[in-house]
């Protein structure tokens, strides 16, 4: 079996601990990316990757690069996916889809021009077997989904000095980074996309010891956002930046008719509704355990090697939850090439069956904005999805139709 040569965008932290994963899977990784030339050479260096650079066309034209993963800021996402499914590469890109529904619509249309192309989005909840469980349990445990509600609490993601991750509109925030997560999964497992939203995001640290002068910290730390569901799911999610360094805590409740099941972190209980009259309140006695939360053995590998580089954790924008399932659908990307020439994939796959398409990212894009502008304007919002690119001179066009119809 011949498995595809990767090329890689980035030089954060996670980068360091996924590329000795992949190699470890027998993914050849053969050039990397970086916003400086001298990061991408350190980074490539340490990790054994024999081409680096700063430009982005020379990974993309290399023969050898077949598959492409964009872990590099996110103003870069749509650019560099647009660009790597033009040229024929398989592309699987961090999340979010761009910083606008524009930029994601461009990555759509890029992956309907070239479906014969891997085009998927880094929403890695999909992949960890807890919420493989959850899924296969909800029509048990639930039946018709009523109510949900999604927590994340968490220390600061900020890091010592001014980046994209301070910034609200480059992609810095908890609803781009982790609530996007949630509506993603909350879709995968119920199967409804929002349609309603109100929301309330705040960034309630400005300043830090490292980071002040003129340029404040915009991206939100506090947020708390309701959906309104298109079967008449109703959703509440609070998302909180303010614990300390490394305590990572996420809990989701879906109760519907039947029953509910719930998950903490990675750990899924399920209880159904009794129909027993001598129960009063409608409850069985006690929880089943769908799925217990243990560490997982490609995780338990990621963080021993990242202990023997001296690094401190595996990633301060990953916890294990989110780590884990990357690390799943990395890996699965075995599978998806698991014919003779390595080129092709096989959509039958678990990839293919569970990846986060960017059609989901455009939805998920078009969430966060009426998600920010109902913070903006105070009142709900309704989720408008966008399917052309909208008009860059509205009054120009006009003017143009208008002489056109003159003559």
């Amino acid at each position: 079996m011949k498995l595809p040569g990767i090329g890689v965008f980035g030089t954060d932290p996670v980068v360091k601990i996924l590329v000795p994963y992949l190699q470890a899977k027998g993914f050849r990784v053969e050039a990397l990316w970086g916003l400086t030339l001298q990061d991408a050479h350190i980074t490539a260096k340490e990790l054994g990757i024999p081409f680096w650079t700063n430009k982005v066309d020379d990974v993309l034209l290399r023969k050898d690069v077949e598959l492409v993963l964009v872990l590099c800021p996110p103003n870069l996402h749509s650019q560099i996916a647009v660009k790597a499914l033009g040229i024929g590469k398989h592309v699987l890109c961090d999340r979010p889809a761009g910083l606008s529904q524009c930029e994601a619509l461009k990555m759509v249309l890029a992956a309907q021009y070239y479906p014969s192309l891997i085009g998927i989005l880094n929403h890695s909840l999909r992949f960890h077997p807890a919420f493989i469980h959850m899924k296969k349990n909800m029509e048990k445990f639930v039946g018709q989904p009523k109510l949900c509600q999604c927590r994340i609490e968490m220390g600061s993601m900020l890091q010592t000095s001014f980046n994209w991750l301070c910034d609200d509109i480059m992609g810095g925030g908890n609803v781009t980074l982790f609530g996007s997560h949630l509506i993603d999964l909350i879709t995968y497992l119920t199967g409804q996309r929002a349609v309603r939203v109100h929301g309330i995001t705040r960034a309630l640290t400005q300043t830090t010891l490292s980071i002040k002068g003129t340029r404040r910290i915009t991206s939100p730390d506090f947020s708390v956002i309701q959906m309104e569901m298109d079967s008449g799911l109703l959703v509440s999610m609070t998302l909180t930046n303010h614990m300390q360094k490394g305590h990572f805590l996420q809990e989701m409740l879906l109760s519907g008719s039947r029953g509910y099941i719930r998950a903490t972190d990675a750990s899924i209980y399920g209880l159904t509704y009794s129909n027993n009259p001598n129960n009063k309140d409608g409850t069985s006695e006690n929880e089943t355990l769908i799925y217990e939360d243990s560490q997982d053995v490609d995780l338990l590998l990621v963080d021993r090697n990242a202990r023997a580089n001296g690094a401190n954790n595996s990633s301060p924008l990953l916890p294990p939850i989110y780590m884990t399932g990357l690390l799943k659908l990395l890996g699965s990307l075995r599978e998806t090439f698991n014919i003779p020439n390595g080129k092709e994939w096989k959509k039958e796959s678990m990839v293919g069956l569970l990846g986060s398409s960017f059609e989901d990212g455009l939805y998920i894009q078009a969430v966060i904005e009426a998600i920010r502008k109902s913070s903006k304007e105070n009142r709900w919002m309704k989720v408008n999805i966008i399917t052309e690119e909208p008009d860059p001179n509205p009054v120009l066009t006009a003017a143009v139709r208008t002489s056109a119809i003159s003559m």
